[in-house]
């Protein structure tokens, strides 16, 4: 097989930094052909097939994403694709092999680092063709096809990580809320039903908590007609509480959580869909310590916890199938962003390439 020698890819210009947020929207994006190399002896050469979007991508489009971002910033940290070459020292791979790059390419085990993390860090994914260090991928489950399997390396993980690491693991019978229909939210309504658990879910939209019950959500809440919904969360556990909270707006939203958790339950903190900038800071201490509530962040995860995750999609293969909203065209990209900036989809939004 006659390797590439250049990869279309969409990158912001060079002009764009962290403190350029001038630039501040994904209509910045250009598409441009550049050289791409043979791998390392420590490589694989991966075709990309398909990429989907996060609300982080929106919060690097923005400028509003915390950290120092490389020049010609190529977006995006979800892809599948399939091994087109592999490097000279590389066994575990062989070309044809379909997979998936983790977030974090440095975080190989739990405890590991977090610092190289795609389209932020270091050069993400929304090109045709990329080179990845052989350790930083993952195989993909053999019923996903490539835009099923472009949802798992952050939405699907987070949420993975959330329910099966930290203080308590999650277990059969526990009741998990989560909030909204975004990425993160679907797939832990999934894996939580997937472990056995009960779930409650959160929308501003009846038709979207139609396909959560479809999903196999228990109870539903719309937040805009029931605005204390926490007080809700309460009376369907029959006083308790929830066992654990997807919390995923932030401060917008964390008052709530803390009312909705039982005494001793867990919040896990994945992102801030509420916006940081006029919201309020929430009294944590209080809650925290009258009702012993365990407070975890969640930053994706680990190759480890990739693998561990695709085996419990494998086993639950109606349960956990990734629910994607609408898949753009390539060419399309930014109409893809602005898709996902207009929150109407469930699950996810996808490129396909």
């Amino acid at each position: 097989m006659t390797l590439p020698t250049k990869t279309r890819q969409y990158s912001f210009p060079q002009s764009y930094t962290l403190n350029a947020i001038q630039l501040g929207s994904f209509d910045n994006l250009v598409i441009q052909d550049v050289p791409v190399s043979a791998p390392r002896a420590t490589e694989v050469l991966v075709k990309t097939h398909a990429v989907s979007l996060q609300f982080r991508d929106l919060m690097v489009a923005g400028g509003g994403y915390p950290g120092n971002l490389p020049e010609n910033l190529v977006p995006c940290s979800d892809m599948a694709g399939e091994i087109i070459a592999v490097g000279d020292d590389v066994k575990e791979w062989k070309v044809g092999d379909r997979v998936c790059a983790n977030f974090a390419q440095d975080k190989i085990h739990n405890d590991s680092l977090n610092d190289e993390a795609l389209g932020g860090a270091i050069h993400g994914v929304l090109t045709e063709y990329r080179t990845f260090p052989a350790q930083s991928i993952v195989a993909i489950p053999d019923h996903l096809s490539y835009e099923e399997a472009s949802t798992l390396p952050c939405a699907a993980l987070t949420a993975y990580n959330a329910l099966s690491s930290g203080y308590e693991p999650i277990k059969a019978g526990d009741t998990v809320l989560v909030q909204g229909t975004g990425g993160v939210s679907i797939f832990a309504l999934q894996f939580a039903i997937a472990s056995g658990a009960t779930v409650i879910a959160t929308s501003s939209s009846d038709e979207k908590l139609k396909v959560a019950t479809k999903l196999g959500a228990k109870h539903v809440i719309n937040y805009k007609t029931t605005p204390n919904w926490a007080e809700e969360v309460v009376k369907l556990t029959n006083g308790v509480g929830a066992d654990r909270v997807i919390e995923v707006a932030g401060n917008a939203t964390l008052s709530q959580s803390l009312a909705s958790v039982r005494k001793g339950g867990n919040i896990n903190i994945i992102g801030l869909l509420g916006g940081i900038g006029d919201v309020p800071p929430v009294d944590i201490i209080r809650p925290c310590i009258f009702k012993q509530i365990n407070i975890r962040g969640i930053y994706v995860g680990s190759v480890v916890q990739f693998k561990n995750m695709n085996k419990l999609i494998a086993a639950n293969v109606e349960t956990t199938r990734p629910i994607i909203d609408k898949v753009f065209a390539f060419e399309d990209a930014k109409a893809a962003y602005a898709h996902l900036s207009s929150q109407a989809h469930v699950g996810k939004v996808v490129i396909k390439i």
